[in-house]
């Protein structure tokens, strides 16, 4: 196989059956959480079920004092990471082309040094992260398999496609089709490990909020 057509494959079938693995292993996933149900409150509604799990929502967002102060480097690399990934995934130009030509929507870009400074960032930031969970005892011995993996997972996009961009190496076509399988990898991944948190947070959070402000609590 030429590097022309690995390019081809990965942008073809592999990437058609990493997209369906993706959509459907999620699904899948929220509907197990879905069908659990919930016992009915039989307790009188003291507030708003609605607004509680709305308010939770956006105020677990904002850390505590108490956290800022136990955990700062994990909530401080924590949001730098997510950020770094949120504007490296949706605001990088060629990404925007492949969401246009998928939905048939865009929106606008961020300049290009503004990008490559990002994931720059954004890789430092996850090896420090690495870094912090090796050297400290207690998340070293926390630490399972899936951890490490899910952090290499996230942090391969990145790479390959920094390499990529700049023709570090190799060939563009292998560069290029790198960095997708890369991508891939992460979609098949996504809806068995950690990753799904992406979705489920929300979840989560909506669930226990709603449940304090049905009983008139602020979560």
């Amino acid at each position: 196989m030429t590097e022309t057509e690995l390019l081809m494959w990965v942008r073809g079938p592999a990437l058609q059956v990493a997209t369906v693995i993706f959509v459907l292993g999620i699904l899948v996933r929220i509907f197990e959480i879905l069908v659990l149900g919930r016992k009915s409150d039989l307790a009188e509604a003291r507030g708003s079920a609605v607004r509680g799990g709305l308010r939770t929502i956006f105020s677990r967002s904002v850390p505590d004092r108490g956290t800022m102060q136990r955990s700062t480097f994990n909530v401080v690399a924590g949001y730098l990471f997510h950020l770094g990934l949120f504007i490296t995934i949706f605001l990088f130009a060629p990404h925007i082309l492949f969401f246009r030509d998928v939905f048939n929507i865009s929106w606008p870009a961020l300049p290009t040094p503004v990008i490559d400074a990002v994931t720059i960032v954004t890789i430092i930031t996850l090896l420090a992260v690495l870094l912090h969970r090796i050297s400290s005892r207690v998340m070293r011995f926390l630490s399972r398999f899936q951890d490490y993996l899910v952090w290499l997972v996230t942090i391969l996009p990145l790479v390959t496609g920094y390499i990529a961009f700049h023709r570090i190496g190799l060939t563009p076509p292998l560069l290029i089709a790198l960095h997708i399988l890369s991508v891939e990898l992460l979609m098949v991944l996504f809806p068995f490990t950690k990753l799904m948190h992406t979705f489920t947070l929300f979840m989560a959070r909506y669930y226990n909020g709603s449940i304090s402000g049905y009983r008139g609590v602020n979560s």
